[in-house]
């Protein structure tokens, strides 16, 4: 069975949780984004970046925490999944409109294509991304 460390650190960009397995190989899951960072981890990215716009306080944010990681493993080779917390970044929402949280947004070269306002399962997540044609990478 696989086991979760949970680390989250803004400053060094390190990932929001590490996943091991059972024979002990980690894979990271979501990254964790920044003002700062976000030129380079996002708009940069060669693939799709899937960007949860979080805060601590938001019950909602927290109940679609462990779905995003889920997808992120599920996605691996496919899709970024990074997470902002907009109250230690709060330039960067505003400047794409965020007005409420949780807000997932879609980024495929360099632009948003595509937003999620709330939270939702993790099958409509899928089933929006899938939508948005990211999809599993074919083995």
């Amino acid at each position: 069975m696989a086991r979760q460390a949970k680390r989250v650190d803004a400053a060094s960009r390190a990932p929001t949780s590490v996943n091991f397995t059972a024979n002990g190989i980690f894979s990271m899951a979501t990254l964790a984004t920044t003002d700062a960072s976000f030129e380079t981890d996002v708009l940069q990215a060669t693939g799709p970046v899937l960007v949860d716009f979080w805060a601590e306080w938001c019950g909602p944010c927290k109940q679609i925490g462990p779905a995003l990681e889920a997808i992120s493993g599920e996605l691996e080779g496919s899709l970024s999944v990074a997470k902002m917390n907009i109250d230690d970044s709060p330039t960067t929402p505003a400047r794409y409109g965020v007005r409420g949280i949780p807000t997932m947004m879609l980024f495929r070269e360099g632009r948003m294509v595509d937003m999620k306002l709330g939270a939702m399962p993790k099958g409509k997540i899928l089933e929006w991304l899938a939508d948005m044609g990211v999809t599993a990478a074919a083995a």
